[in-house]
């Protein structure tokens, strides 16, 4: 399986499972920050489409030449909704869980553990081959009662995180559909 850490063109490993993002922030340490080009590799995005979300105030502006690890994940974190989501829905998501993308003292819980959580239950619901929604519902209510001292509002958190992994799922899907019909069409 070619597995890769949602958001990113990184494949996974076991250090992923816990926690995505630590495969990420030392070289945000050593470096200070990535340049557009070093985060349009890691997200496989353009560097218009990053610029184009700072526009629109999706990601907070970056100081200087170099994005910050509050802007690489809310990018990691719209870029892993974006085939199954309008962007706009995504932003709206976003702003349901941590409010203005400027201020954090509204946010309901830290950006590196939200990441970190949507991908345990993402991974977890891929080894087990189950995203129906019971199963969903509960891989996020442990996460939720787990990390609970770090939440604000645990309630709303639930319902945003149900919708953000079954986006994700819905994207994977959409992909895989969208791979099938073009070996059909290559046959006709």
């Amino acid at each position: 399986m070619n597995r890769l850490i949602p958001g990113t063109t990184m494949k996974f490993n076991e250090q992923a499972r816990e926690s995505a993002f630590s495969l990420i922030s030392p070289v945000l340490e050593a470096t200070g920050g990535l340049t557009l080009s070093q985060l349009s590799k890691l997200t496989g995005l353009e560097g218009t489409t990053i610029q184009n979300w700072i526009k629109r105030g999706w990601v907070s502006a970056t100081k200087g030449k170099k994005y910050s690890e509050k802007q690489i994940l809310r990018i990691l974190l719209i870029n892993m909704l974006r085939k199954a989501m309008k962007l706009e829905d995504i932003a709206n998501l976003m702003r349901y869980i941590n409010g203005d993308v400027e201020d954090t003292s509204d946010d309901i819980i830290d950006d590196i553990l939200l990441y970190d959580i949507l991908c345990r239950i993402i991974f977890t619901a891929e080894d087990e081959g189950a995203f129906d929604t019971e199963h969903v519902k509960q891989l996020v209510a442990n996460e939720v009662a787990e990390n609970n001292k770090d939440i604000t509002d645990g309630e709303k958190l639930k319902k945003a995180m149900y919708v953000m992994v079954m986006g994700y799922r819905s994207g994977c899907l959409r992909t895989e559909m969208e791979k099938g019909l073009e070996v059909i069409l290559d046959e006709m």
